[in-house]
């Protein structure tokens, strides 16, 4: 999802209580985000976008296919209780019961989630929105996948707790051991759209 600023025009955000963005949300339309009171839009992506994120989404869900883990679209809100932010990821994996908390819209238990970068998401994503993240007691793996050109990167969890980046690029597998999948670059980025079409 590419943030696309506050709700309303102009300098600050709208802003509403929580119980009134969760109504917001379930009434449809566009998506929104929101952490300390302040809610803003987000827009939807370009055509690559939604070819990464549902190749990856298939990919995803073949390998998951024993176990009992979902993967989850970007239709799929995320809570993270630690800072309060609300979110759409472009695809969650939850394995075991998926846990709501206080909203049964908004997941608060995934262990995998998934960004496709766009040039106006870019920096927030690798940046403010990791680190809320990262605030997720049982995320383990945080995927940044490049639309630009064929590069994945993965935040993972050690056993101590630490965050430890992998990348993968051209001709590489990306493995993510909390999952037990490894993801083939090439394979992903096979059936690109060319760069005119995205415009």
């Amino acid at each position: 999802m590419r943030y696309d600023g506050p709700v309303k025009a102009g300098a600050t955000a709208r802003r509403m209580s929580y119980a009134e963005y969760c109504a917001l949300e379930r009434e449809g339309g566009r998506k929104h985000e929101f952490l300390n009171g302040e809610v803003f839009a987000m827009a939807g992506g370009t055509l690559e976008h939604g070819r990464l994120a549902t190749e990856l989404a298939r990919r995803l869900g073949e390998a998951l296919d024993d176990r009992p883990c979902r993967v989850l679209s970007s239709d799929v809100r995320v809570h993270i209780e630690a800072t309060g932010l609300d979110t759409y990821p472009d695809l969650s994996v939850v394995c075991g019961e998926p846990n709501t908390g206080d909203d049964p819209h908004a997941l608060t238990n995934p262990v995998l989630l998934v960004e496709v970068l766009s040039p106006s998401t870019e920096a927030y994503d690798r940046g403010q929105k990791a680190a809320h993240y990262r605030q997720i007691p049982g995320l383990n793996a945080y995927l940044l996948v490049a639309q630009d050109e064929p590069r994945l990167e993965l935040q993972t969890r050690d056993e101590r707790g630490r965050w430890v980046l992998s990348e993968a690029g051209p001709g590489e597998q990306l493995e993510i051991e909390a999952l037990e999948i490894t993801l083939d670059v090439d394979a992903l980025y096979r059936d690109r759209i060319p760069p005119r079409a995205r415009a």
